[in-house]
């Protein structure tokens, strides 16, 4: 996600050509999450473009095609999939992980069909798994079950983090679409691996983000200090002010834990003027 339009001329550059977007997004911030790939495997051309645009050390989250996971339900699929693999392959170490989220449909009964799918992907990649069947987050019999078999093969456990979301009742029409959308459960902060991902949304209301994220603020600041290298994404209803919350985070998270490596400076929206 990095052509979001609230983004146009605010934070980012307008108009850009498309092979110049992804460069602009990334003097924001260093991860992204490679949602379109859900919708459709890219055309390798493209992903050759997102590396050229991008330094080695940016980090793309892309998501498993829905075709595999939630109409195939990770069961068969093996031309689906090597051809999103052979598209990704131009990313190099750009790859972080290949994001696997799963139907809220999809529960423990299903671990089986995880299980097998996870031992076919190349060891190259990191992978993340993204669940939302509720009894992982309430059965710890399900939830023990989910982390053994993400272990066996060094898979983290994405946790989606809407608690912010739903402690009251929307009051724009963003979170009033997000609370019919987002999935309702419990929040999750334990890794399985050296490299945790987050996914946390807040509200519109920037304040109410910013209180919210509090937790993952100290989360974050003792992995690191574990040694672990994570990711967190920032998102918001409208992700209208998602570029800069990122960076406060980011910030806050440097303030405790100073060595970690700033941000770059991002390109001016717009051109400096003489006047």
């Amino acid at each position: 996600m990095w052509t979001h339009a609230p983004w146009n001329g605010r934070y980012l550059p307008h108009p850009l050509p498309p092979k110049e977007r992804l460069h602009a997004y990334a003097g924001w911030c260093n991860a992204v999450e490679g949602n379109t790939t859900f919708y459709a495997t890219p055309a390798r051309s493209s992903v050759e473009s997102w590396a050229e645009q991008t330094s080695p050390d940016f980090r793309f989250v892309v998501k498993i095609p829905k075709t595999i996971t939630h109409e195939r339900r990770l069961v068969e699929g093996e031309e689906e999939l090597r051809l999103f693999l052979a598209a990704m392959e131009p990313l190099g170490p750009r790859a972080h992980a290949l994001w696997v989220q799963l139907p809220g449909s999809f529960g423990p009964n299903d671990l089986g069909a995880l299980a097998a799918f996870l031992r076919r992907l190349p060891g190259t990649y990191g992978c993340a798994v993204e669940v939302r069947h509720r009894a992982f987050f309430e059965d710890a019999r399900a939830a023990t079950a989910l982390e053994r078999t993400l272990s066996q093969v060094g898979a983290e456990w994405v946790p989606f983090d809407t608690v912010v979301l739903f402690q009251s009742p929307p009051n724009t029409d963003a979170e009033r679409e997000a609370w019919m959308k987002k999935p309702r459960v419990p929040r999750r902060t334990r890794a399985l691996t050296g490299s945790p991902i987050v996914r946390y949304i807040g509200r519109d209301d920037r304040a109410r983000t910013v209180e919210g994220w509090q937790h993952w603020v100290e989360t974050t600041v003792g992995w690191l200090r574990e040694g672990r290298s994570p990711t967190v994404f920032i998102h918001t209803p409208s992700n209208a002010d998602a570029l800069e919350l990122a960076r406060d985070f980011h910030a806050e998270v440097r303030a405790q834990v100073p060595e970690v490596e700033p941000l770059p400076e991002p390109v001016p929206a717009e051109p400096p003027t003489l006047f």
